[in-house]
């Protein structure tokens, strides 16, 4: 096993440790899932590179980056939806949804299925493109929509730490209410953006290859 496959490997093993790590009571393991979040993030653009500029792409990588990428996707969001959905969420009655200027946003359901329904559809879109010797290469906006859903997923991910921390310490200055207002617009406007994206990149996906499906179904019904 290469490196790159081996950092995968790493990131499916770090995926169930970052769905569980948020709901754990205490600041200090929701350090840990931050960080780790980071470090997965960060490992799995790492990876990638490694693999082109070495020229280590595998069969095996092929199969375990995309399994990698759902896991980290999955285990990201079960927390997120679970822990920022009402002030009631969890038995403890902790409520991370993000604090704004404009008042307290949360993470809707809708939001969560166009996301992971995005990622189905493509799933099932590459997969019958590649039975056709079609490959479907990542677009300009699906990659601005990864990032902000990185960014949007580590807002949340930061603020199950440091708002547990907050509340352990009884922080109430000033300087830390303008922060709780900082933290909760960037993971608002980068949920939207993300969103937003989402649904673009998923149209312009089905307009570029959307008659591979159409090719599809069609030999599939002429059996």
């Amino acid at each position: 096993m290469n490196l790159p496959n081996a950092i995968t490997v790493g990131r499916i093993a770090a995926a169930p440790f970052i769905g569980w790590l948020p709901f754990a009571s205490t600041w200090s393991l929701r350090l840990v899932a931050f960080l780790l979040f980071v470090i997965v993030a960060v490992s799995d653009y790492y990876d990638g590179m490694l693999a082109r500029s070495r020229n280590l792409i595998t069969d095996l990588g092929k199969q375990l980056d995309p399994l990698a990428d759902k896991l980290f996707l999955v285990a990201t969001f079960v927390p997120m939806y679970s822990l920022m959905r009402t002030p009631s969420a969890v038995a403890s009655n902790e409520s991370f949804r993000f604090v704004t200027p404009l008042g307290i946003v949360g993470l809707p359901l809708w939001v969560v299925l166009v996301v992971l329904g995005r990622e189905i559809l493509m799933t099932v879109l590459r997969q019958r493109a590649a039975s056709r010797g079609v490959v479907i290469a990542a677009i300009g906006p699906a990659k601005w929509k990864t990032a902000l859903q990185l960014v949007w997923a580590g807002s949340a991910y930061f603020w199950f730490w440091i708002a547990t921390a907050a509340a352990a310490g009884g922080w109430s200055s000033s300087a830390w209410h303008a922060f709780e207002n900082f933290n909760g617009t960037v993971g608002v406007v980068t949920m939207g953006g993300a969103v937003i994206l989402t649904m673009y990149s998923l149209a312009l996906y089905l307009r570029r290859y959307g008659a591979v499906l159409r090719a599809s179904a069609g030999a599939t019904s002429a059996r």
